[in-house]
């Protein structure tokens, strides 16, 4: 969390603190047409962190962004938002307590609770598919690494040993592995590990820099597929997709802007990410095949980091 660059590059600055085709017609989000106690959480919903309000904050909106309502309401910073399997309670990170932490709260906003108690700085976590663990980052061994812990923050254990960076942990849908962000081949690519931490596989292993993975449903076929951002094609990042294995990987976003920062929708039919095509940080969907683009936010306060509710 914290500030971003129009690039998002510097993915180990991002964690030292919180800090294609045409687009149709965006939303009209300036905060008049949403409620703040009327919002329907039995719809379709989109999470996200956003600065509209001034600092950071976790917000909820309709899937198509007819509605929306800040959750956290905090003067801190929050974000790197990610749901329960069960679409009951999210997980996120936050520097309330003076140093960023992994909390949980239902999916209201409510009964907010500390999962982490650490001096180090922890964040992107992610909740298996079977509810059962969390992976997060952790730099609390004096580098970044990927740990597990269970739903109430206890029985933490390290998966990853490396003095590179490990970072944005992303569960496939059927439980086997895990996927992430690391630099240990010496530039930015997306990695694949088993969920107790063995059999390493780098799926892109590419001299472009890859990050931010993302993973669908099994509805689109065995482990469903990964997405993921790269600056390959030159100059800025844009959202690929590749198989679990790294195999056929696709382009799907071809602005000339930065692209980042993509989930999936539930029965893997959509992707949505935010973007800075617009000159800040606003939030888009797309289909898989990179057709039919559509923009959701268009605060002037910067929208990142959606997740799609189960």
């Amino acid at each position: 969390m914290g500030t971003k660059t129009s690039t998002k590059q510097n993915i180990g600055v991002g964690l030292a603190v919180l800090a294609v085709g045409a687009c149709a017609g965006p939303v009209d989000l300036e905060n008049e047409a949403w409620s703040d106690s009327e919002f329907d959480f039995g719809q379709d919903i989109i999470a996200f962190e956003s600065q509209r309000d001034g600092n950071r904050e976790i917000y909820v909106m309709a899937a198509d962004a007819s509605d929306g309502i800040n959750l956290t309401n905090h003067d801190a910073a929050d974000g790197d938002v990610a749901w329960s399997p069960d679409g009951s309670q999210i997980v996120f990170a936050s520097n309330r307590d003076g140093n960023t932490e992994i909390y949980v709260m239902h999916a209201d906003g409510s009964e907010v609770t500390r999962l982490t108690n650490d001096p180090a700085i922890d964040r992107f976590p992610a909740w298996s598919p079977d509810g059962s663990r969390i992976a997060f980052s952790s730099d609390r061994d004096g580098d970044t690494e990927i740990y597990v812990m269970n739903p109430d923050g206890s029985g933490v254990v390290a998966l990853t040993d490396d003095p590179a960076e490990d970072a944005e942990p992303a569960w496939l849908s059927d439980g086997s592995r895990i996927v992430f962000f690391s630099t240990r081949s010496g530039n930015g690519d997306i990695w694949s590990m088993n969920a107790d931490g063995s059999d390493l596989d780098n799926l892109t292993d590419d001299p472009a820099f890859d990050s931010a993975p993302a993973t669908s449903a099994r509805t689109l076929g065995g482990s469903g597929l990964i997405s993921f951002v790269s600056d390959r094609a030159g100059g800025n990042m844009d959202i690929y997709t590749m198989n679990p294995d790294g195999s056929d990987w696709r382009r799907i976003t071809t602005e000339d802007a930065d692209d980042f920062d993509s989930a999936w929708a539930t029965d893997g039919g959509l992707l949505v990410f935010d973007s800075y095509r617009e000159g800040n940080w606003d939030i888009y969907l797309i289909e898989p095949a990179g057709t039919n683009t559509i923009r959701l936010t268009t605060h002037v306060g910067d929208d990142e980091s959606p997740a799609w509710r189960p």
